[in-house]
């Protein structure tokens, strides 16, 4: 079975950094495009960040550019979301997923984490 595990959320104030980690299980992240999104209560579903599967070249939404970095460590099969400078409007549940980017369904994800729940507040 292929899986992305999540963790790495929780409750920080403004200004202050998380580090969320998408790990692959039963399958090669290598292979993966994975992008992050979130969905905050009340609001759709946004794409924040992603990182290609072969070259790694990165994507950020303007909402977290310059704050976000997403990276890949392939030895550990593991894409990371670091985010610094976090704002209240960051709160909401975050999911990693991950696209083979090949035949039909190029460009959907096929594989999902489970979110994790981010929360900034004082």
């Amino acid at each position: 079975q292929v899986q992305l595990v999540q963790s790495g959320g929780g409750l920080v104030q403004p200004g202050g950094s998380l580090r969320l980690s998408c790990a692959a299980s039963g399958f090669n992240l290598d292979f993966y495009a994975i992008a992050w999104f979130r969905q905050a209560p009340e609001k759709g579903r946004e794409g924040i960040s992603s990182i290609s599967t072969s070259d790694g070249r990165t994507w950020y939404a303007d909402s977290v550019k310059g704050r976000f970095t997403i990276s890949r460590d392939s030895a550990k099969n593991i894409v990371y979301l670091q985010m610094n400078n976090l704002k209240p409007e960051d709160t909401a549940v975050y999911y990693c997923a991950g696209d083979t980017m090949t035949g039909a369904a190029a460009g959907t994800p096929e594989v999902w984490g489970q979110g994790t729940l981010v929360t900034v507040s004082s």
